[in-house]
């Protein structure tokens, strides 16, 4: 069984990508059929002329220019996150780290109501000014906790995540505060529930470079994640430069993140769950773990931006929908380390 699943897993899973693409691009209020919308994306294939007659304009439009970028866009998103909290937990030794647990989500959120609530107008590289400030806030707060973290010239792993978490709930509460004073409540709200609605291929082109460079930047790093396992101590009994490592992770798990909150908003959980589910299927080794990770994490927030737009007439904040699937699976964790008594 296990070499079966060692030969076709990967196989098995391109193909899954494709089906739940194509099938997430195809859903939505206007009707479009399965085959017209394969029909419409393999046209813009090179070397591809295919005959679109009998397809509509506006149904050419629809599929092109605003369900495959956002769907891409999520597969992106999704991917990365998974990735990320993969490494975290890798790291930390930690089931439950995520790209959350250090406050960088937080950071990002302060940055975006800051910018909602100030009204803050201008531009950069194609990013309006709340992406730009969440951008800017999930960085200076992974800074700020790196910093208070630091002993010397080391970084203290439990220290790092009580730091992040310590921050986290203090930058939340400066931005509950805001929202108290402020009449842009209703918007600030619903930028942390994280959605996907009105992006666009331009949001995928902007955050494309820094999350494929910071896919590669952690896969390279998969051997020194495998012995981390090990601990902290016997990593660096083994030739493993822990902290650069670990600043390396962090840095790099953080502008993938802040680059995700930035044009969609906080959706979390993702990397939480979907590590934990992938290791079931591959084992703890990080050269497997990253990649399938990527993948299924990618699947995962397709189908809950599906579920968050076809569910009901109005659609509902992707955040919610990873929430809900996420909020269970926490407490089961912590059920799982309370039996275990860790």
């Amino acid at each position: 069984m296990e070499q079966f699943l060692e030969k076709h897993l990967w196989k098995g899973t391109v193909l899954l990508s494709v089906v739940v693409v194509i099938t997430a691009t195809t859903l939505g209020v206007a009707d479009i059929s399965f085959l017209d919308t394969m029909k419409i994306l393999l046209d813009r294939v090179p070397m591809l002329d295919l005959d679109l007659e009998g397809i509509r304009n506006s149904s050419q439009t629809i599929v092109w220019s605003i369900r495959f970028p956002r769907v891409l866009l999520a597969l992106l998103v999704g991917g990365t996150l998974a990735i990320c909290g993969a490494s975290y937990q890798g790291m930390f030794k930690n089931p439950m780290a995520d790209p959350y647990i250090l406050g960088v989500s937080s950071g990002a959120a302060l940055g975006a109501t800051i910018g909602i609530v100030f009204r803050f107008s201008f531009q950069f590289l194609g990013l309006n000014s709340i992406a730009l400030m969440a951008f800017a806030g999930a960085i200076l707060s992974l800074f700020l906790v790196y910093n208070i973290s630091r002993v010397g010239n080391k970084v203290p792993v439990n220290t790092l995540l009580l730091s992040g978490i310590a921050i986290g709930q203090f930058l939340s509460a400066i931005v509950s505060l805001l929202m108290i004073f402020s009449d842009e409540i209703n918007r600030v709200v619903f930028w942390t529930m994280g959605s996907f609605n009105a992006k666009s291929w331009s949001q995928l082109f902007i955050v494309f470079p820094y999350m494929a460079i910071g896919v590669v930047i952690l896969y390279a790093q998969h051997r020194e994640l495998d012995i981390m396992l090990l601990g902290e101590d016997t990593a660096a009994q083994l030739g493993v430069d822990t902290e650069r490592l670990k600043k390396k992770v962090l840095l790099v798990t953080a502008i993938i993140t802040g680059a995700a909150v930035s044009v969609t908003g906080i959706i979390g959980f993702v990397g939480l769950i979907v590590p934990h589910v992938v290791r079931i299927l591959t084992g703890p080794k990080h050269k497997r773990l990253i990649p399938y990770s990527f993948v299924v994490g990618g699947l995962f927030m397709i189908i809950c931006d599906t579920l968050a737009r076809t569910l009901t007439s109005q659609e509902i904040p992707v955040g919610i929908i990873t929430s809900l699937f996420g909020g269970p699976f926490f407490i089961y964790l912590l059920k799982k380390r309370k039996k275990s008594g860790v």
